[in-house]
C-alpha cells in the first residue's frame, strides 16, 4: 500500500497516496484547479500554465534536515517567489497549497488572455459550444474585456481533414498537445504531431491514409476546444439539445461502457435519432476510452433497410403478414417438430434473448453460431471477481495466444500495454507478428495447428520435450504471482480453438492460477455476448451443415449463415421449415418460410456478458420503431402459444428468471447491475477541462461473475496430441484472421467507415507469393464449400512462409485452417493471369 501524505489545500486538510499530483489531490476533495494540457490519464507536461497555484513547502533546517517548527509546533511553511504548476508537482508532507489568491487569479486571467489572442472567438457558431473548456474557463476565470484587436488575429485554415473520420479547425487549436500525446503515449499511434514553430505551429497527420489510428475518436473527446471534431457529429447538434441513453458496445468481447447521444429532428420526420456515441467511465472495463469501430459503427440501427413487419412465404414468395399470423404459423410448426426443432443464435443477442430461446427449445438443439470453442471452460476457470487490467503490474504475467488483440479487442490491447508499463510481464504466442509483440518480454512462434500443444508444453511433465523458448516462458509462468491467459481463434476452427481452451485451462489449474482476482482464463470472442450464449446453454455444432439440413424447424436468430457460406445456405434450403429473426432481410432470411423483425438493441434494454464474464446492462436510447419487437418478447409470445411460461414483459423480469436457475448468475439483478461506486480519476462532470467530454457512470458498473472452479475434464490437463498442420509439402495453408473493420452486417451500413473496411483478399509473404507466381493485387481464385472467390493478393513481410491469411467476415467461408495445392491451373481472363485451386 502506498504511503499516505497529508497536506492542506485552501485550508482544507487532504490525505492522499504519495506521488499524487497537486491537481489530482485537490480534485479528490472537490477543489477544482483549471487545466488545459493536463489530463489524468496522461503524464504531465506543464505546457499551458493554466493550473498555476501558490505552493508553500515546510522549511528544513540546513544543519539537521529536520522540519523547522514554530513555538506551537506547527511546521513553518515557505512560499516561493513564483507560482507553480499544480499538474507537475507531487504532494509533500506538510505542503500548503493556495488556489484562490489574487496572485493566482491574475495568473489565470493572463493565461486565458494570451490564449485568446490567437483564438477566433467564434463561440456563437462553434460546434464545441456548450461543452468547451476554453469557453467555460474564460467565463469563470478570464478577463471581461480584451486588449487585442479582432482584425489582427491570425486566421488559419478551417475544416482540414486529418483523415476521413476527424476534422481539424487550425485556428481554434491552442497547442495543448493532448491529442498528440494521447496518440503517442497512450495508444502508441504517433500518426499526428506538431509541425512548424511559433504562431505557425499546427497539428498535421503523418500517416497515409490520414490519421490512421483505431483510437482517433478519443482525441475529439479530450480536445479542450473545437479544434478536433468527428465527421458524423461536426455541426450536427448542440450539446444542450441532446439526451443520452447508457449502453454497452457489442462489437467485441470487451463490453465498453458507452452513451448514445440522441435528439428529435425535423429532418428525420420528427424521429429521435442518434447523433453520436461517447465513452462512459468504467475503470474496470474501458476506463474512459473506446475504439473507432465502437464509436462509428452504429448506423445499422437506423438503416432504412431494417425489417418493419413479419414476412410469410406464400406461393413461393415472402409477403407481409400480421404478427398473429406469423407467430401462429411458427408455433404450429415448432409444436409438431418435437426434438426436430433446432435453434441457431449468435452472440449478438442479449442474455435475456438467449435464455428465452433456450427455454423455448428444451428438447431440441440450441446451437451457437460460432467457430470458436471453450466457453464452458471460461465459466469454470475464468478470471476471478475483482480482476482489473488497470491494477495489473509487477507480479502479474499475461499470456496471449492465437489472438491479435489490436484488431480483435482493442481496449484489452490498450490496457495490457499499460499493464506492461507498470511492470507486468507479457508473453505473446502467435504464428505471426502482431502489434502486441513490441510490448512482450517474450514472443513464441509456432505453426498453425500447434497452439494447444505449445501451451500444454508449459506443464512440468511436458517440459522435457519442449524447446528453450518454451522452457523460458514456462519458468516465468510457473513462478508468477498472478497469471491471466487470453486465447483467441487466429487461424483456428471449432476443434482447434476448443483444444487450445483446454490446454489454457489445464495450465491455469496446474499452476494454481484460478479463483482469485487477476488470475484465470479470458476468451477473445468474435461477438460481444458469445460468453453469455455459452452461459445460457448454447454450443457450436461440430457439423452445422448436417444439424441445419436435418432440422424439421430451423429457427435462426441474429445470424446469417447463408450469407457467410454457400454450403450452409444449401443446408438451410434442405430444412423442412425455416424461421429467421433479424434486423435485415439477409441472405438467410431470403430462404426462410417466416421472417420476424427484431428490434435493435438501441431500442430496448437487456444485458451482455463480456469476455471477462462481467454482466452489464444496456438501456434503450431511442423509442422503439413500430413493428419490430425485442427478441426475448418474441420468444415469450411463441412460448405462450406453445404452453411454455416465459417472461416477456421486461428484460429485468427475464434476468430474475435467469438468476433463479443459473447458479453463476445467482444474485444478478437489474438493481445489482445499476450499482455504482466512486471511480478515480473523477471525470465526466461539468468541468470538462479535466477529463474531456466523457460521461461519468451513473447507470451501473455491472456484476463480475465468479468462476465455478470445477476441474475440466482430464484432457485439458494433458498435452494435446494435435500435430501442426504444416504446409502440406508444396501446398499452401490458408487460415482465417480477424480485422477490426470487418464487413459484417453491423459495420457495412456505416458509410463513414467504408474506406476502412477490410477487402476480400489473400495475405502472403512476398517469398510465398513469388514461389506461387503471384504478384501484388493479382487475383487468386479459390474454390471452397461450393463457391468460388476471387482474392486479390496482398503482400505482407510479417507473415510466415507457406501461409496465406484470409480475413474473416470478408465473404470467404473459411472458419479454420485449410491446405490447398499449389500446383494450379493457369488461365487467361480478360488479359489477366489468374490462379485457381
Amino acid at each position: 500500500m502506498a504511503k499516505l501524505i497529508t497536506l492542506k489545500i485552501d485550508d482544507q486538510t487532504v490525505t492522499v497516496p504519495e506521488g499524487t499530483l497537486v491537481v489530482d489531490a485537490a480534485r479528490n476533495v472537490g477543489i477544482e484547479i483549471p487545466v488545459f494540457c493536463y489530463h489524468p490519464k496522461m503524464d504531465p507536461v506543464g505546457m499551458c500554465r493554466m493550473c498555476l497555484v501558490d505552493i508553500g513547502r515546510p522549511m528544513l533546517d540546513r544543519a539537521t534536515g529536520q522540519v523547522v517548527r514554530d513555538p506551537d509546533g506547527v511546521p513553518r511553511v515557505q512560499f516561493g517567489p513564483k507560482l507553480d504548476t499544480a499538474c507537475t508537482n507531487p504532494v509533500a508532507e506538510g505542503m500548503v497549497v493556495v488556489t484562490t489568491s489574487d496572485k493566482v487569479k491574475a495568473a489565470r486571467r493572463e493565461v486565458l488572455e494570451f490564449l485568446l489572442t490567437s483564438h477566433p472567438l467564434d463561440c456563437p457558431v462553434c460546434d464545441k459550444g456548450g461543452e468547451c473548456p476554453l469557453q467555460n474557463l474564460t467565463m469563470q476565470y478570464g478577463p471581461g474585456v480584451s486588449r487585442y484587436i479582432y482584425d489582427e488575429k491570425a486566421h488559419n485554415a478551417k475544416h482540414v481533414p486529418l483523415g476521413e473520420l476527424i476534422w481539424l479547425d487550425r485556428e481554434r487549436c491552442i497547442q495543448c498537445g493532448r491529442c498528440t500525446r494521447f496518440q503517442h503515449d497512450v495508444v502508441d499511434d504517433p500518426v499526428i504531431g506538431f509541425h512548424d514553430r511559433g504562431r505557425s505551429l499546427e497539428i498535421v497527420t503523418y500517416s497515409e491514409p490520414g490519421f490512421d489510428s483505431i483510437f482517433s475518436g478519443n482525441t475529439t473527446d479530450i480536445c479542450p476546444v473545437g479544434a478536433l471534431t468527428t465527421d458524423d457529429f461536426r455541426f450536427g447538434a448542440r450539446p444542450w439539445e441532446l439526451k443520452y441513453g447508457a449502453s454497452i458496445c457489442n462489437q467485441c468481447p470487451v463490453g465498453c461502457n458507452i452513451v448514445y447521444n440522441v435528439r428529435r429532428e425535423a429532418a428525420a420526420g420528427g424521429k429521435v435519432v442518434i447523433k453520436r456515441i461517447m465513452p462512459r467511465q468504467n475503470e474496470a472495463v474501458n476506463e474512459i476510452w473506446m475504439c473507432d469501430k465502437g464509436r462509428f459503427a452504429y448506423h445499422y440501427t437506423e438503416s432504412d433497410q431494417r425489417l418493419t413487419q413479419p414476412l410469410v412465404r406464400k406461393d413461393g414468395e415472402l409477403k407481409p403478414a400480421t404478427w398473429d399470423e406469423a407467430l401462429g404459423l411458427v408455433a404450429e410448426k415448432i409444436g409438431a417438430a418435437g426434438p426436430g426443432f433446432a435453434s441457431l443464435a449468435s452472440g449478438r443477442l442479449s442474455n435475456e434473448d438467449l435464455f428465452n430461446l433456450r427455454q423455448l427449445n428444451p428438447a431440441g438443439e440450441s446451437l451457437l453460431y460460432s467457430s470458436m470453442g471453450g466457453g464452458d471452460l471460461v465459466a469454470q476457470v475464468g478470471v476471478g471477481k475483482g480482476t482489473n487490467f488497470g491494477e495489473m503490474g509487477k507480479g502479474t504475467v499475461i499470456l496471449v495466444v492465437a489472438s491479435d488483440l489490436h484488431q480483435e479487442a482493442p481496449l484489452w490491447w490498450l490496457r495490457i500495454k499499460q499493464a506492461v508499463k507498470r511492470g507486468a510481464v507479457l508473453i505473446v504466442a502467435n504464428p505471426r507478428s502482431t502489434r502486441l509483440d513490441r510490448y512482450a518480454a517474450q514472443t513464441l512462434r509456432y505453426s498453425y495447428g500447434d497452439e494447444a500443444a505449445t501451451i500444454s508444453s508449459f506443464i512440468p511433465e511436458n517440459l522435457p520435450a519442449a524447446g528453450e523458448a518454451i522452457h523460458k516462458a514456462a519458468e516465468v509462468v510457473n513462478q508468477a504471482e498472478n497469471l491471466v491467459v487470453l486465447y483467441g481463434s487466429e487461424g483456428l476452427g471449432l476443434e482447434g480453438s476448443t483444444a487450445l481452451a483446454r490446454a489454457c485451462a489445464g495450465l491455469l489449474l496446474r499452476t494454481n492460477h484460478t479463483g482469485r482476482p487477476n488470475n484465470g482464463l479470458i476468451a477473445v470472442w468474435p461477438n460481444g455476448n458469445t460468453q453469455g450464449a455459452w452461459d445460457m446453454g448454447f454450443r457450436p455444432a461440430g457439423d452445422l451443415v448436417a444439424a441445419l439440413g436435418k432440422a424439421l424447424v430451423a429457427y435462426i436468430a441474429a445470424a446469417d449463415p447463408a450469407g457467410d457460406d454457400p454450403a450452409l445456405g444449401l443446408a438451410i434450403e434442405r430444412a423442412a421449415f425455416v424461421v429467421v429473426q433479424d434486423l435485415f432481410l439477409t441472405e438467410t432470411a431470403r430462404l426462410a418460410d417466416v421472417v420476424l423483425p427484431a428490434a435493435a438493441y438501441t431500442e430496448r434494454d437487456g444485458s451482455y456478458t463480456s469476455g471477462e464474464r462481467r454482466v452489464q446492462r444496456f438501456n434503450p436510447a431511442v423509442p422503439a420503431q413500430p413493428g419490430p419487437r425485442a427478441d426475448y418478447a418474441i420468444f415469450a409470445q411463441l412460448g405462450q402459444r406453445l404452453g411454455i411460461q416465459l417472461e416477456g414483459r421486461s428484460a429485468a423480469a427475464v434476468m430474475a428468471k435467469i438468476a433463479a436457475v443459473q447458479p453463476d448468475y445467482a444474485g444478478v439483478s437489474y438493481q445489482a447491475l445499476a450499482e455504482v461506486t466512486q471511480q478515480y480519476p473523477i471525470v465526466g462532470r461539468s468541468d470538462l477541462y479535466y477529463g474531456g467530454t466523457t460521461y461519468d457512470n451513473q447507470q451501473g458498473l455491472g456484476v463480475k461473475l465468479d468462476p465455478t472452479l470445477q476441474t475440466p475434464e482430464a484432457a485439458s490437463l494433458q498435452k494435446a496430441a494435435q500435430p501442426g498442420i504444416g504446409t502440406g509439402g508444396e501446398g499452401l495453408l490458408l487460415a482465417p484472421f480477424t480485422r477490426l473493420f470487418d464487413r459484417g452486417s453491423l459495420v457495412t451500413p456505416s458509410k463513414l467507415l467504408e474506406k476502412r473496411l477490410v477487402q476480400p483478399g489473400l495475405w502472403l509473404h512476398p517469398e510465398t507469393a513469388l514461389k506461387a507466381g503471384l504478384k501484388e493485387g493479382q487475383p487468386f481464385l479459390l474454390a471452397l464449400n461450393g463457391g468460388k472467390y476471387s482474392l486479390p493478393v496482398t503482400l505482407d513481410e510479417t507473415l510466415p512462409l507457406g501461409i496465406g491469411l484470409v480475413p474473416r467476415s470478408a465473404g470467404v467461408p473459411l472458419t479454420g485452417p485449410v491446405v490447398v495445392g499449389m500446383e494450379v491451373n493457369v488461365k487467361r481472363e480478360t488479359g489477366d493471369e489468374r490462379r485457381e485451386t
